[in-house]
């Protein structure tokens, strides 16, 4: 790979952060995040399946969180994508569906994110958090 390509990855990383972060906590609506993502090259789409299923690991997704994102996700239960958030323990392969389950998979994790994050956002992490992407500014507080 080349530099500008790492470079471009790591940009896409950034985005894909600042976006998923902005829609569990509310900043965006979900169908602008989908309307983002499919947007992305099938390689884009592949990365940020692979990072979004890492923030969801990250916050510790159980399968009753997996299932309350599912109904938030407007994706039928039985999908794959939602039928593998939802096993004990969850299966996080989305990156290697095919093309046409991008979007499904993509609005589940998001959604199950949201709900895994928001549940640690308030017993984890309240009051003491420092972490950057639990303090997003509202579009009030941006310059």
């Amino acid at each position: 790979m080349t530099e500008a390509n790492h470079g471009d990855e790591r940009a896409l990383r950034r985005e894909s952060a600042q976006i998923v972060n902005e829609i569990a906590q509310e900043l965006r609506t979900l169908d602008n995040g989908t309307t983002w993502f499919s947007s992305l090259s099938l390689a884009g789409r592949r990365e940020v399946l692979h990072e979004v299923a890492g923030y969801a690991m990250q916050a510790h997704t159980t399968a009753q969180d997996g299932r309350e994102g599912v109904a938030r996700s407007g994706v039928k239960p039985t999908a794959n994508p939602s039928v593998m958030i939802c096993m004990d323990p969850p299966r996080y392969g989305f990156s290697h569906l095919p093309a046409d389950e991008h979007v499904k998979a993509f609005r589940v994790l998001v959604c199950v994110f949201a709900v895994a994050d928001t549940r640690r956002r308030k017993t984890y992490c309240k009051g003491t958090c420092g972490h950057p992407w639990h303090n997003l500014p509202t579009p009030a507080q941006e310059p």
